[in-house]
């Protein structure tokens, strides 16, 4: 997720202030999916050096992410996508996050892992 947005840059010549930038931009990741729930946003002021702004510029984007329920903060523990009401986003992020600390706790690496999960939603399918 990360990459997904330190790759993405403010468009200088918009007449769109930065905050409304960065705020549309993770509107737009969390809309299509492509920030699943529980995914986590880049710290502040990590976010800001990358994009180049001030690190309050994010901080707004984040604020006002938060009041409208599309992202969640835990202090120390970040920022992340909220369920915003998504029940079953909801669910399948929290059995995610059960099913990655079981293979972490087994060892098993990340890309074996997906395979595992990609193989049985195959078998689901074909049923």
């Amino acid at each position: 997720m990360d990459v997904i947005l330190r790759k993405w840059k403010l468009d200088t010549g918009s007449s769109v202030p930065p905050y409304e930038q960065v705020r549309l931009r993770i509107l737009d990741l969390a809309a299509s999916g492509a920030l699943a729930v529980g995914a986590q946003l880049p710290p502040v002021r990590s976010l800001a050096t990358s994009l180049g702004v001030a690190a309050n510029t994010v901080a707004r984007s984040y604020r006002e992410l938060e009041q409208a329920g599309i992202v969640a903060t835990a202090g120390r523990s970040g920022t992340a996508i909220a369920s915003g009401g998504d029940v079953i986003g909801a669910q399948a992020a929290e059995a995610a996050e059960t099913y990655a600390a079981v293979v972490r706790d087994l060892g098993i690496p990340g890309p074996k892992a997906l395979a595992i999960v990609r193989a049985a939603l195959e078998r689901g399918a074909a049923r």
